[in-house]
């Protein structure tokens, strides 16, 4: 039998590409079976795999996984024996986790999220459609473009219209840069699609014509109101790149905030 190895289980859950965590032992005190530099993997239905010590230890690092996987944070939890836990965190932060197991330790356990970076979806082949696909790709974005696209990245996914095989979800971004070229179908199957943030390199003029397209074609207004055209932060970019540098900061803003895209209407409207 192959020696088990916990980074060849963690490569493989990558590449499943479906979110899990990783849970090391930091320090144990007293009696424990847990050994510090231990390592498992947790997956997101909350299986263990790995030795990380007893029963008392694995309930309290599938709760804290599934927790770190909620908030995208990594956290470091202390299961200690139940007599001696009377707060929530001890003084240096650590979360407390009682213990019942009979061995009395106290075991520090480091639990790392791990998730795929946040997918961009690009319509059209455009000058800065390229550019925008280039910038991502050195921002660790996974990439989308068109079946037709030039020059796109390595590793990136190629589409026939419908983007509905990409599994966009609501954490993911779309951006129709098609300029003229199919707009409004590319901009049907974008505001159609999962994704909670859709751009558009367009005129707020133009945008809004193709919105009322689309409403009286039955798209729901609150997949309408989802889309943010112009598209990107206002740098008063001219060459593409910059048009291209624009629209991911806006991004890069959008994945780094809370915010929804209806909180930030008034913000939007700002910009004619």
């Amino acid at each position: 039998m192959a020696r088990f190895d916990i980074f060849d289980t963690i490569d493989s859950l990558r590449q499943t590409g479906a979110p899990f965590c990783v849970a090391t032992v930091l320090r144990t005190a007293d009696a424990t079976s847990a050994k510090a530099g231990a390592k498992a993997a947790v997956t997101e239905d909350g299986e263990v795999i790995g030795h990380l010590g007893g029963a008392c230890v694995g309930r309290a690092v599938r709760q804290a996984a599934t927790a770190a996987l909620r908030e995208g944070a990594p956290r470091i939890i202390r299961v200690k024996p139940s007599d001696t836990v009377v707060t929530l965190t001890d003084p240096d932060g650590a979360e407390l986790y009682k213990s019942g197991c009979p061995s009395g330790g106290t075991v520090d356990v480091l639990i790392e999220p791990y998730t795929q970076p946040p997918q961009l979806v690009i319509f059209g082949d455009t000058p800065i459609s390229r550019a925008l696909a280039a910038h991502a790709s050195l921002a660790g974005f996974r990439l989308a473009v068109p079946a037709e696209a030039r020059h796109a990245p390595e590793g990136a996914r190629r589409f026939e219209g419908d983007i509905t095989a990409l599994g966009v979800a609501a954490r993911d971004f779309v951006v129709v840069a098609s300029q003229g070229n199919g707009d409004l179908a590319a901009l049907r199957a974008a505001l159609e699609s999962p994704a909670a943030r859709v751009s558009m390199v367009a005129s707020r003029r133009k945008a809004e014509a193709l919105k009322a397209k689309l409403r009286a074609a039955g798209l729901p207004e609150a997949r309408l109101a989802t889309l943010k055209s112009p598209a990107g932060l206002d740098l008063g970019g001219v060459d593409p790149h910059e048009i291209a540098l624009s629209v991911l900061a806006e991004i890069v803003t959008w994945r780094n905030s809370a915010l929804t895209p209806q909180e930030e209407a008034p913000e939007n409207e700002k910009r004619a």
